[in-house]
């Protein structure tokens, strides 16, 4: 005879089919089928199978039950037997697969690989389905529960042989299927990952690490273990160590570890001031955050924001050991083409050691490598020049351990809706500030030596570093000149943006044209018909009466050139320009 626990209770006889009752004589038989050959008292008998709603003739019903499984039993060589206030099944246990499934999974534990497997898969092989299915006692879940944890044992052993012995291709879809269902069991997940390695996968590898740990970190509020970063650090690092001898063409080489990759351009010379952005952005370093630490650094072209924003990055190199990626995205740019995130994730890519030949051909699965590749990484990520939210968001790190700095002539403000990001809105330099820089550009003899000139100087750049570097640059190439003959032509506003040209990308008028190419035609207009407007600022009221424009209609085009830092509402709706803002507005109007 035959017993058959995992899945439904079946005996067979000769190979066929034995009906051994109904439901409640099932649990009796299973009771001792799992004790087989060991004594089960009558009280334990009743309560393994009625629990704690026995009928009211519970020791004359189990007798019933007995009687009739023994004339099932007769002539097979199982019996059960009464010793004391006990009865025991005997009967040779390798016909219960039960007992011989856990035979067999002790046997491979002491066997080598090769044989291990086939031991493995045999008692595997015993399972039907659920055990003890359709009986549904405390007792019985039990030891369903047990069995189903040494199951699950059996498959993972079996996986790790079976990758032992480089069959990583066939378990693809089985341990993909059996991740699925289990989600958070992380040995398994590492199984999956080193089968999706070794089969040439490494992005999806990389992905499903990323996705397993968002599910602990969902689920249970807990990171991978220690193995299973290690296994991703391995995987980033193309490890030879994880591919398996027979993959092995030659001899592996050392370990290819990832790149620390150092893009940022060099520090910008002289740079003065801006204590308080420099203090906010430090400050939303060391904020202790549970999402990746995300800042903004928005104004009018020309007032800083890329050497603020590089100036800092150089004063804290050493909070990211990791490295530092930098990507100018050509928001505003005189080839008039922003750099797409497919292009900008790919260089990130490449530059974190990624082989162009491995990159994904999708932006989603690039993305998603990116992201895995610098998840729990120190590293700071200078996105600049961005013309909009969309085209910086697939540059985004998932890593709480990354800073973002990004810096545009919009204010992103979606990304600070949507992502927390901290706003820097990055204004003229004061007077002494921008008198800093001409001194540490000129000199302090040549500065002091000429204070009205000076004066005259800072009056016309009126605090914008792009012009004054155009100027300390101009005095500079002729160190024999007076300051007062630049200053002389400076005065002159109707030239004196033509004076602040220095070459035909760096210059004021340039430069704030890659703003004014972005705005509608609508837009436009407005902006150039404020450049017009008599007095420091205007009103939103006033505004309108210039435009002659609907209200709303107003309302939308200063909220536009606002965003695009061509205009300031200094006070609740009151507008201005800056000085040479406003010169370049009057040009576009004539």
């Amino acid at each position: 005879m035959e017993f058959r626990l995992l899945g439904g209770i079946e005996a067979h006889r000769h190979g066929q089919l034995v009906d051994v009752g109904h439901a409640r004589q099932q649990c009796v038989l299973a009771v001792l089928l799992v004790q087989a050959n060991t004594g089960v008292s009558v009280d334990e008998l009743i309560d393994r199978v009625w629990a704690d709603r026995p009928p009211h003739r519970s020791r004359e019903t189990l007798h019933s039950y007995l009687t009739r499984l023994r004339r099932i039993l007769a002539d097979t060589g199982a019996d059960i037997v009464r010793r004391g206030n006990s009865y025991q099944l005997t009967v040779d246990e390798s016909h219960i697969d039960l007992h011989r499934f856990r035979r067999l999974t002790g046997a491979a534990r002491m066997a080598p690989d090769d044989k291990a497997v086939v031991l493995l898969e045999n008692a595997l092989g015993l399972w039907r389905g659920e055990p003890f299915a359709g009986l549904d006692t405390p007792w019985l879940n039990g030891v369903r529960a047990t069995l189903t944890k040494q199951r699950q044992a059996a498959e993972l052993d079996n996986t790790d042989l079976e990758l032992r012995l480089g069959n990583h291709t066939k378990l693809l879809a089985p341990l993909s299927a059996r991740a699925d269902k289990f989600p958070l069991d992380e040995r398994l997940a590492g199984q999956l990952m080193l089968a999706l390695y070794r089969s040439g996968r490494q992005a999806d590898a990389l992905n499903h690490y990323h996705h397993a740990r968002r599910q602990l970190a969902t689920e249970l509020g807990v990171d991978p273990s220690s193995a299973l970063r290690e296994l991703h650090h391995q995987i980033l690092a193309s490890d030879p160590r994880l591919i398996h001898a027979k993959d092995r063409i030659a001899p592996a080489p050392a370990a290819n570890l990832m790149p620390i990759p150092r893009q940022l351009p060099p520090p910008p010379r002289s740079f003065t001031g801006r204590d308080a952005e420099l203090d906010g952005l430090t400050a939303r370093l060391d904020a202790a955050r549970a999402t990746v630490r995300i800042s903004v650094i928005a104004g009018a072209g020309g007032v800083g924001k890329t050497w603020l924003a590089l100036h800092w990055a150089h004063q804290n190199l050493h909070r990211f050991p990791d490295g530092e990626l930098f990507v100018n995205l050509r928001g505003f740019d005189p080839s008039g083409k922003p750099v797409a995130p497919q292009d900008a994730v790919r260089g990130f890519l490449e530059a974190l050691g990624v082989d162009p030949a491995a990159i994904p051909v999708t932006l989603d699965a690039q993305v998603g490598l990116y992201r895995s590749l610098v998840a729990d990484k120190r590293m700071l990520i200078l996105i600049d020049n961005a013309v909009n939210t969309s085209q910086v968001a697939p540059l985004l790190p998932g890593s709480p351990s990354c800073t973002v700095l990004v810096t545009s002539r919009d204010r992103l403000s979606s990304l600070t809706a949507a992502h927390d990001a901290y706003p820097v809105q990055l204004d003229v330099l004061p007077e002494a500030e921008a008198r800093a820089l001409l001194t540490a550009r000129l000199g302090l003899h040549r500065v002091s030596g000429e204070p009205q000139a000076v004066d005259d100087l800072l009056a016309s750049c009126a605090g914008l570093p792009l012009a004054l570097s155009i100027v300390a640059g101009r005095a500079q190439e002729h160190p024999e000149f007076p300051l007062t003959t630049l200053a002389t032509e400076l005065h002159d506003t109707t030239h004196r943006l033509a004076a602040l040209d220095e070459d035909n990308t760096n210059s004021v008028r340039t430069i704030l044209s890659w703003s004014y190419t972005t705005l509608t035609p609508q837009h436009a207009t407005t902006f150039d018909l404020l450049g017009l407007a008599p007095g420091p600022d205007i009103s939103r009221t006033a505004a309108t009466n210039l435009t002659h424009q609907h209200p709303t209609t107003t309302h939308t085009a200063l909220r536009a050139l606002e965003r695009a830092s061509l205009i300031h509402q200094h006070t609740p709706n009151r507008y201005r320009m800056h000085d040479l803002i406003r010169l370049y507005a009057q040009e576009q109007a004539a």
